[in-house]
Order: C-alpha cells, then sequence, then structure tokens
C-alpha cells in the first residue's frame, strides 16, 4: 500500500467545511479532483475542529482543539460525498496557521483515546442519601429568593 502524499503546490488554500452532521472540518482540497458525476469530493488532512469551553476570568470562552478528522486511517486523503457538505469557506489567517502547523504532523496524531481504566461504581444508600441532603440543604436556603 502507497501513501499518497501531496506538495504543497497540488493543493488549494486552507477552507474550513461545515457538514450535514454538525461537524466542522479544516482542511485544503487537492487541485486534481475527482469527476463531477461520481458526486465525491476529496479532502487533504481533514482535521476536526473541536470546541471546548474553557471557564476564564471574563466567563466562558471557546477554546478551539483540531483532531484528526479520519483517526483511524493513516490516508491522508479522505473521499466524502458532496452530499454531506453544507457550507465551504475560507479559514481565517489564525485557523490556517494552525492547520498549517497540525498538517506537518498529520501521521503523527494520535487517534482519540477511550480510557478503559475508568470504572464505575454505585453510590451506596448512604452516599446516594447524604448527596440527596446536601441539595435538599442548598434548596431550603435559596427558598424565598432566586439564585443567579
Amino acid at each position: 500500500m502507497t501513501k499518497e502524499i501531496l506538495p504543497e503546490t497540488t493543493q488549494s488554500a486552507v477552507k474550513v467545511i461545515k457538514l450535514d452532521n454538525g461537524d466542522d472540518i479544516v482542511c485544503a482540497f487537492p487541485k486534481a479532483q475527482l469527476d463531477d458525476k461520481t458526486g465525491l469530493i476529496r479532502l487533504v488532512k481533514p482535521l476536526l475542529i473541536k470546541y471546548v469551553p474553557q471557564l476564564t476570568p471574563q466567563g466562558f470562552k471557546d477554546y478551539v482543539a483540531l483532531i484528526k478528522w479520519a483517526a483511524y486511517t493513516n490516508d491522508e486523503i479522505i473521499t466524502i460525498p458532496i452530499k454531506k457538505i453544507m457550507t465551504i469557506t475560507n479559514a481565517s489567517s489564525e485557523m490556517e496557521k494552525s492547520f498549517n502547523h497540525m498538517s506537518k504532523d498529520y501521521q503523527k496524531l494520535e487517534a482519540p483515546r477511550k480510557d478503559n481504566d475508568y470504572k464505575r461504581t454505585m453510590f451506596t444508600k448512604e452516599d446516594n442519601d447524604r448527596v440527596n441532603e446536601i441539595f435538599d440543604d442548598f434548596n431550603d436556603d435559596d427558598e424565598g429568593g432566586t439564585l443567579h
């Protein structure tokens, strides 16, 4: 199996794609696309834009993380149906810089890991009663006013 690596000169400017499932993807397009009749489009090194809320002294702010969209493959060019795309826009200069930085080490990006070491446990009846008491105390303090 050969890896398809594109030189920078054979791809378009960096774009942000909104898919019909709500995903935002940052990627480039290869200059050589598939025939229009296929209904498919090729994406170069697609990265999922993940919005992570972050609490700052000024309030909530979104932190933007880029993660490998097609995480379980080494392919750098991914083909998707054109009908799945809602919009295509030019990436901002900041997003383009982030994409270029992340895409340099695209093959080294790890797939999201699922932490299988986490063990779920149920509260004991005593623990559950204590939690309910805390909430009851909180509700008692709140009577007669609203919490902002």
